[in-house]
């Protein structure tokens, strides 16, 4: 029996390049997402083994499509797909539910292996990525960022994307007011004044690509 897989990423050309390299293997492509939130609906309903994950998305990124995925259907098999080479990105995936996290620069029989890895229920982890940090970040609580709720983080995640309040409302459906509410507390929990301060410190966070 194929694999069957679906793939969670933005940019179109790697989508059609992974689909066009998977297809030379034992693998059938099931479908197409293009943001964390058409992941988790199309993973639902098509019931793929494994998704291929990317972390930056618009939306809902990868951490918390997962998350939301996995509490869903458990069974789904998720390998993070990824060019965040950040320990703390990893140990937030692996608290969320992802089964495995890999570099885009893995070269064809290496991701072949870690598709298998996790599609056999074993706990994938790349080249590059330094096992014990991540254990570290994992076992001390700090693949989130310290002080900020669930909540929070997606506000944020979504602000340095460069989202408006009108629109990260309505990705998240929560009221603008609720939003202006979150940036406030966010703003000062962390110390920061403006949007463009909130990016920089989410991008040097990993919290995105």
């Amino acid at each position: 029996m194929p694999i069957r897989i679906l793939i969670a990423e933005d940019q179109l050309l790697v989508r059609q390049g992974l689909a066009a390299l998977l297809k030379a293997e034992n693998v059938e492509i099931i479908g197409e997402a293009e943001d964390g939130g058409s992941a988790v609906d199309m993973a639902k309903s098509l019931k793929p083994d494994i998704v291929l994950m990317d972390l930056s998305m618009p939306g809902l990124d990868g951490v918390e499509a997962t998350r939301r995925l996995k509490r869903a259907a458990p069974q789904i098999r998720v390998l993070i797909l990824t060019i965040a080479n950040c320990e703390r990105r990893v140990a937030e995936a692996l608290a969320a539910g992802a089964d495995g996290y890999a570099l885009k620069r893995l070269g064809h029989e290496e991701l072949m292996s870690a598709i298998n890895s996790v599609r056999m229920g074993r706990q994938y982890l790349g080249p590059g990525l330094d096992v014990e940090l991540v254990r570290e970040h994992l076992d001390g609580g700090e693949a989130n960022v310290p002080s900020l709720t669930a909540r929070e983080m997606e506000v944020l995640r979504l602000i340095a994307q460069g989202l408006k309040n009108r629109e990260i409302a309505d990705t998240l459906s929560i009221a603008i007011k609720t939003v202006e509410t979150h940036r406030t507390k966010i703003m000062q929990k962390l110390d920061l004044h403006n949007s463009a301060e909130l990016a920089t410190y989410a991008i040097r966070r990993g919290l995105i690509e």
